[in-house]
């Protein structure tokens, strides 16, 4: 596939395929083998944060976004076109779909479940916010300190953090939002609380991207580094 822009879509679909089914994944899984609400949200955020890393780590010289949020950052800053933004946005969600639906499909459930698990209220939504805030920031950062090759564990260990110090255990991303509708199960989400997550998360985002601005002054470039096919500091957005 000599395609750049076909193999970034197979590397974000396949990886958003992968991170959405180790999420709900996880989370079927955990309820399965305890009661204790505590030891499922640590098994979920443990698992999701391994698997980050591993991602990241393969596919991170094709590409390895797995979130439009971040991909948007890109955008603004210049590092890709709209053409490139649209299809790796699409790719993503896509990705997410698809993995929510294996994941169901793995533990013997209907393909397709729709989510009742309403998550509402002003403190999720700030919880969004602040984690998508801290995802876009610790990416950046990252890669300006010269550190690309470490962004794997930076994003796996700040998302594992990020389920349990934030209120919405930290979605911080559009595209396993929407993924996560489709499975009435742990990990889900009601799609009426999807147009307000989606929000903050984009708050979120615009407010990393201006904290990025005035902290790193080359901030155009270090997106072009992470937007780079074949660049090691890919990471996920």
């Amino acid at each position: 596939m000599p395609n750049p822009l076909a193999r970034k879509l197979l590397a974000e679909l396949i990886g958003s395929a992968l991170l959405a089914a180790t999420v709900v994944g996880s989370g079927i899984s955990a309820v399965r083998l305890t009661d204790d609400v505590a030891l499922q949200l640590l098994i979920n955020a443990v698992i999701t944060g391994a698997a980050l890393v591993a991602l990241i780590l393969a596919l991170g010289p094709v590409s390895a976004a797995f979130n439009p949020v971040v991909t948007l950052v890109e955008r603004v800053l210049g590092a890709i076109d709209n053409r490139t933004a649209v299809a790796l946005a699409t790719a993503q969600t896509a990705g997410c779909c698809a993995g929510v639906v294996l994941a169901n499909l793995m533990y013997d459930l209907s393909a397709v479940t729709v989510s009742e698990h309403e998550r509402t209220g002003a403190d999720l939504l700030l919880g969004e916010v602040i984690a998508t805030f801290g995802l876009v920031v610790v990416i950046f950062g990252v890669v300006r300190s010269g550190r690309g090759s470490s962004v794997a564990y930076a994003v796996g260990g700040y998302i594992t953090a990020a389920y349990w110090f934030t209120s919405s255990t930290s979605f911080a991303n559009p595209a396993i939002t929407i993924g996560r509708t489709l499975s009435d199960t742990f990990a889900g989400i009601d799609p009426t609380s999807v147009p307000a997550f989606v929000l903050a998360q984009l708050l979120g985002g615009a407010l990393a991207l201006g904290a990025v601005l005035a902290l790193y002054p080359n901030a155009k470039a270090v997106a072009a580094d992470v937007a780079a096919a074949g660049d090691p500091t890919e990471v996920p957005r």
